[in-house]
């Protein structure tokens, strides 16, 4: 299987595009850096497990957030809302797998879907799980998770086989530990994330027009004041924050293939080109010009 970098895209409701693996073999591996780029806020219907390799990474899921340093690693649940950025610069870097449930639960008809993976998809307080060496089964956890990822990107014989025994080993390591290691959510931040959802999904479809936070609250039906809360309490940033580093995002794609710069600005929703450059430089690092002259000599 070819081992590709994390490159996050996202639908209109931040749910993630890219297909992790195939129709007979559901799994993807990749290779995380984060001195290119941060993974975004979004979500998916696969599992994911990652360990951590270098550095130190912020880890968000819902309203919580972890620190994970090498070594460490986690498990996130089907449809949960997450990101994750690296942690005062430290270069970090994590194997991550995405999986879609059948892989370890096979048919929906399956004793091992019925009995393990519908209650893992579905129990109120397995929403993520963060992995330390420090914790005697979570280390068997981490093994679990690399020996898979090591399975999958290297192919030895057999190794759908490998890949399937040791992602139904971290399963059963879960299950075994439930009690002890899952980040139970209240009913107040499970709604939250339901609400940045419907709102990201908005911001997403509509980040080219005049938003505001009116705008923005109003489309979850909520009011500002509510929308704030929410964002801050979810995702920690204001909706018009958060809109101008999703801006910003597009703007930068939109660079790599080349465009005009001050048509990249308009079709992003800047219509000041100096304030398009201060806010390009605050999030990129870089003006405008300087990030196409490094693409360019990145793929030369």
């Amino acid at each position: 299987m070819a081992l590709a970098e994390c490159n996050t895209t996202v639908d209109s409701r931040g749910r993630e595009l890219l297909q992790h693996g195939t129709v007979p073999f559901p799994i993807a591996c990749y290779h995380d850096d984060f001195r290119k780029m941060d993974v975004p806020w979004h979500w998916h219907e696969e599992l994911e497990a990652a360990v951590i390799t270098d550095g130190s990474c912020i880890l968000a899921a819902g309203s919580e957030k972890v620190v994970l340093h090498a070594g460490d690693g986690f498990f996130i649940n089907s449809g949960i809302l997450h990101g994750a950025w690296d942690n005062d610069t430290s270069g970090c870097r994590f194997h991550s797998m995405a999986f879609h449930p059948r892989l370890v639960g096979g048919s929906l008809d399956s004793v091992f879907y019925q009995s393990y993976l519908q209650p893992l998809l579905t129990h109120p307080a397995l929403e993520f799980i963060p992995l330390s060496q420090s914790v005697p089964w979570q280390k068997s956890a981490l093994e679990a998770i690399e020996s898979a990822w090591q399975a999958c990107t290297q192919e030895p014989e057999f190794y759908e086989f490998r890949v399937r025994n040791a992602l139904s080993e971290l399963v059963c390591l879960i299950w075994g530990n439930l009690t002890t290691s899952a980040q139970h959510f209240s009913e107040k931040s499970l709604r939250d994330a339901e609400r940045i959802k419907v709102m990201l999904s908005f911001i997403h479809d509509n980040y080219r027009e005049g938003l505001t936070t009116g705008s923005i609250a109003a489309s979850a039906m909520i009011s500002e004041s509510e929308a704030l809360r929410c964002f801050h309490a979810t995702i920690g940033t204001s909706p018009i924050r958060y809109l101008k580093q999703f801006r910003i995002q597009q703007a930068a794609s939109m660079l790599e293939s080349m465009h005009k710069i001050s048509d990249v600005a308009a079709c992003c929703g800047f219509q000041d080109m100096s304030y398009f450059t201060k806010s390009f430089r605050e999030l990129k690092g870089c003006t405008p010009t300087q990030y196409i002259q490094k693409h360019k000599n990145a793929n030369r």
